[in-house]
């Protein structure tokens, strides 16, 4: 039989979860619609909606015109751009990560954040009290001791699951190295964010409280909205307690909804457990972890084919008894990438694909300006590129022929094709439309013809359009990644190249010297050959159009 998987408790993280949190970007720019039904759209459905709409019959993934004949005084507000749920959510984020010792909070989409809180509870259990918990002051600055706030330490903050008797156990009767002790200051943390997210920026949050992001998460779900709940120690078997509240807690939900287990996988689980009599019923947790000879060899056999990673039975098996090892990230400003999409009915003309091209191109840019510049910096009023990406990619998924027994059209294969990222995208003080026509025109366009050189005869149900290879901008600072590359070429504009007629060329990390290396990375993306000739010098393959930049480098260093 398999043995339980050991789980580690000595972290303490906390789960957030923005309510409702499409509609109420809206709701904070316009407070009067927190006491209207209010529904955000999408093309012609409902992608969220808010407490009240829902308590008047709405829901999401609704046809628009079925939202407005159940509810006909529905406010509908428009969701197809993205950018202010972006700069909202990057906005809440950076708020709450201010408050985390070591920045250790993780974006889980737009509306949901992990905290690894761990060193922050660890501290202020290291001054509580035990002979005066309802006078405790939780500390929020280690090097301030007047920052923070008061709270009582004999009680959780909000609910609990199991509920339980107010308090639990004094810290001096638990020991202030226990779980519960950690958990119950944890709580009191959870609840003053929450209430600064209100306060402070006017959205409401649920929260979870545990010792992994899996448990933070699940435990979270079980009181909303605007509340918050933690999930009660004994995690392991006791004598009063046979299996632990974990294991009690994770064997109720049905298996699709565990985190990381996804929809295709929850099928695969369901049919085997359920055989010839799967159906519409629920399938549990406790359902699979109790079917005879299960454990991690069978989850194998179960789940294993294209695609799976591997060791997926193991993974499976901790899951289901709430072991997750997974670190919640530390934070980082700068995204890997950016990217843009959007999906259609179908696109077959190239008027239309230019069109939907520059509306996507649009977004982009406002996208890149939003989390890739610094404008805190006074002497830079337009702002401070903090990154440079050196690759645009764009993406197509073109519709299949009809399915003559099924009609089905749908594809779900892409099809993408990179080039370099032209620098003119960078010009701060260049109008968005105009930079996204130029773009369209002079890059996106060519690459679409190549990826689709027929002028008719296709049909598109997808276009995307990113920006990759993100190089952050260097300094002469420490922390910065190296040197400034464009000083280093500035340097040179007096100088000529010996044995060239051609005059110094300036070289600005927002210009030329990104082109070469976008153009060396973009070429590498494509099957086309790459020409180049060695370096005599250092024994580095070259590309010819990047030769005499390479001569100037070395001009310099010697």
């Amino acid at each position: 039989m398999a043995s339980y998987p050991v789980r580690n408790d000595s972290r303490i993280v906390l789960h957030l979860d923005y309510d409702c949190f499409y509609a109420s970007v809206f709701e904070v720019e316009q407070p009067i619609l927190k006491t209207l039904p209010l529904a955000v759209q999408q093309k012609q459905i409902v992608v969220t909606c808010n407490y009240e709409a829902r308590r008047r019959g709405l829901h999401k993934l609704q046809l628009i015109r079925d939202a407005k004949r159940i509810c006909p005084d529905v406010v509908i507000v428009l969701g197809e751009d993205l950018t202010k749920f972006r700069n909202a959510s990057k906005d809440l984020y950076l708020f709450v990560k201010d408050f985390v010792w070591g920045g250790r909070v993780e974006k889980l989409g737009f509306d949901e954040l992990s905290l690894d809180v761990t060193e922050m509870i660890d501290y202020n259990v290291g001054v509580l009290n035990p002979h005066d918990l309802p006078s405790s002051f939780f500390h929020l600055d280690r090097t301030d001791p007047t920052v923070g706030f008061a709270y009582d330490a004999a009680r959780f903050e909000g609910q609990t699951d199991p509920p339980s008797p107010e308090g639990c156990g004094s810290a001096s009767s638990l020991g202030l190295s226990s779980l519960e002790v950690r958990l119950r200051i944890a709580s009191h943390l959870a609840g003053y964010l929450r209430a600064q997210l209100e306060h402070v920026k006017g959205y409401t949050a649920t929260g979870g409280i545990s010792t992994s992001k899996l448990l933070a998460k699940l435990v979270g779900n079980l009181h909303k909205p605007n509340s918050q709940t933690t999930l009660l120690p004994p995690y392991e078997a006791t004598e009063n307690n046979s299996q632990g509240n974990v294991i009690q807690f994770l064997d109720a939900h049905e298996i699709r909804k565990i985190p990381g287990i996804g929809s295709r996988l929850a099928q695969k689980l369901k049919d085997h457990v359920a055989g010839d009599d799967a159906t519409d019923d629920k399938v549990t947790v406790k359902d699979v972890r109790l079917f005879p000879g299960m454990g991690p060899v069978l989850l194998e056999k179960i789940l294993r084919g294209p695609g799976a990673p591997r060791g997926i039975g193991m993974r499976m098996w901790n899951i289901l008894h709430g072991v997750d090892s997974a670190e919640v990230l530390e934070a980082r400003d700068l995204p890997t990438q950016i990217s843009i999409e959007d999906s259609y009915g179908r696109l077959d003309s190239l008027d239309s694909v230019r069109r939907e091209l520059a509306i996507l191109a649009k977004s982009l840019i406002r996208r890149m300006r939003t989390d890739l510049l610094d404008k805190t910096d006074p002497t830079t009023p337009l702002g401070r590129w903090l990154a440079h990406p050196r690759t645009l990619r764009l993406s197509t998924r073109p519709r299949l022929p009809p399915d003559s027994d099924t009609g089905r059209t749908y594809s779900a294969s892409r099809i993408s094709r990179s080039t370099p990222l032209p620098p003119f995208v960078f010009a701060l003080d260049e109008n968005i439309d105009g930079l996204a026509e130029r773009l369209v025109q002079e890059a996106v366009l060519p690459v679409f013809r190549k990826l689709h050189p027929d002028k008719a005869g296709w049909a598109l149900s997808l276009m995307n359009i990113a920006v990759t290879n993100l190089v952050e901008s260097a300094g002469d600072q420490k922390q910065s990644s190296g040197r400034d590359i464009g000083k280093m070429f500035r340097q040179q504009e007096s100088r000529a190249v010996p044995g060239s007629r051609t005059p110094p060329v300036l070289v600005d990390p927002r210009g030329a010297a990104n082109d070469l290396l976008d153009a060396w990375d973009a070429w590498e993306e494509t099957d086309e050959p790459l020409p180049g000739r060695m370096c005599p010098r250092c024994e580095a393959r070259i590309p010819d159009f990047a030769w005499q930049a390479h001569e100037m480098y070395h001009s310099s260093v010697d």
